[in-house]
């Protein structure tokens, strides 16, 4: 008896039984219009992405993510507050607050107006209780000195003079190929100061939640020159659109910008050159994640730390015809969600997530309790095991045209004059065949219409 308990000491003492580790921080980092399906690591083969790619490396990885909002200020507060519509209850930052966390945003996390409030430094739509700090990262945008491109009107200059800016109208087309080195921009300063807060907070007693949001690839597409040339148009092949793709969709889903009515189909090569751009911008803003993550790194916060990474919506660059967000296909619904939660797995999932289930999630790990206001899910379940799930469905609503559910297959809208649209994602993942009104898929129709009220009634405020 006595050799078999030495016996079973030595072997604890070589395998020591461990627990998972102690998350007490949470990073939450925030794209701005990035669209899931430009990143290297979500199958992009242009895009240079290589920090994204190294984190999502180390995370869970979610393929089927949407935003409850289809534009920056009902999305930003919907994940802030976790609710689908409206700013109920208390915001995770003043939630944690409660909890004895240190609180800090950098840059854009609740709404802020992109140029107009990047230009002039202040809050937008911010929510002062949320944060013990906050940090705003001014930069010039279109103004910036450089090569101006005006891309629906096809201008190039470097005069700083009549550039489209701060609510005009085709401010979404504008792009500066920077003069600078890039450390006048307002990403390079975001990361300068949450590297700063990670040097700073990152022994200290209180845990930390430090937001930093970066603002590109929100238009004006303004990078250093350099970005630019890894991007030549000749490497770009536009978004197919088939002849006569809007016929079948209602009429409220043909609204907004489109190709036709802002201008830019008179000159295809600038279709071309908006991917162009945007690429640009999104290389840009992975390099400044890159110095936030090997900051965390540096700091050895990695095994202690929560790092989410995710997108406030997706992005139209001319994919059938539409340009900009607001809408229900999947180029804007569908946004990257990364969790790297440490002692939990990686790899990815097909289960469907909503960005209402951020706040429940940062919650569960760091081990403090939920506000009755949360109405989004935790995703443990899917952090312990890919294949599980913790919902049917996911929502989206705008609520000046009408609602989405997208399930394992199906992507249902309904506008609010009645009019639907039906896509089978199998086989039609571009979405280009209306399915809505055919009796071939009157079931599937009807089950979805039935998740939809069911997650409509859910997203009513009380």
């Amino acid at each position: 008896m006595c050799y078999r308990i030495v016996f079973l000491l030595l072997l604890l003492t070589l395998s020591p039984l461990r627990a998972d580790p102690e998350i007490r921080n949470v990073l939450f980092l925030v794209a701005d219009d990035l669209k899931a399906s430009v990143l290297g690591c979500y199958g992009d083969e242009v895009c240079a992405t290589p920090h994204l790619d190294a984190l999502a490396a180390r995370s869970m990885v979610f393929d089927r993510a949407y935003c409850q909002g289809t534009w920056c200020q009902p999305s930003r507060e919907s994940f802030m507050h976790s609710r689908y519509v409206g700013d109920h209850g208390p915001t995770l930052g003043k939630h944690l607050i409660d909890q004895g966390f240190y609180s800090a945003r950098v840059g854009k996390i609740f709404h802020m107006r992109v140029p107009g409030d990047i230009i002039d430094g202040t809050d937008g739509n911010d929510v002062p209780d949320t944060w013990t700090e906050k940090f705003n990262c001014r930069g010039q945008e279109a103004h910036t000195p450089g090569l101006y491109r005006l891309l629906n009107q096809n201008i190039e200059t470097r005069a700083l003079e009549n550039r489209q800016s701060t609510k005009m109208p085709f401010r979404m087309f504008a792009s500066v190929e920077s003069d600078g080195d890039g450390t006048e921009q307002p990403d390079w300063k975001a990361a300068g100061k949450t590297v700063e807060l990670l040097k700073k907070h990152g022994k200290s007693d209180k845990p930390f939640f430090l937001a930093t949001g970066f603002v590109r690839p929100h238009y004006p597409s303004v990078a250093p020159a350099s970005y630019f040339e890894d991007y030549p148009i000749s490497k770009i092949d536009a978004p197919e659109v088939p002849e006569g793709d809007l016929s079948d969709i209602p009429k409220p889903a043909r609204a907004g910008s489109t190709s036709e009515n802002t201008g830019i189909s008179k000159f295809p090569d600038n279709i071309k050159r908006m991917w162009s751009d945007y690429y640009a911008t999104v290389t840009f803003m992975d390099e400044q994640l890159g110095r936030v993550m090997n900051e965390l790194d540096r700091q050895g916060l990695r095994d202690s730390t929560l790092v989410i990474f995710a997108s406030d919506h997706g992005y139209h660059l001319g994919e059938h015809h539409f340009w900009q967000k607001s809408k229900f296909h999947e180029e804007v619904t569908r946004v990257p969600l990364m969790v790297a939660a440490p002692g939990f797995e990686t790899g990815r999932t097909k289960a469907l997530a909503e960005l209402v289930d951020i706040y429940p999630t940062v919650c569960d790990l760091v081990g403090v309790g939920m506000p009755d206001s949360v109405q989004g899910k935790s995703l443990r379940p899917v952090l312990r095991d890919p294949g599980a799930s913790v919902r049917e469905v996911a929502y989206s609503t705008n609520r000046k045209q009408g609602d989405f559910v997208r399930s394992d297959r199906w992507a249902y809208m309904k506008y609010h004059d009645g009019s639907e649209e039906l896509y089978d994602m199998e086989k039609d993942p571009g979405q280009f065949t209306n399915l809505a009104g055919m009796k071939a898929v009157a079931a599937e129709q009807a089950m979805m219409a039935v998740f939809l009220e069911g997650r409509m009634a859910e997203a009513v405020p009380k």
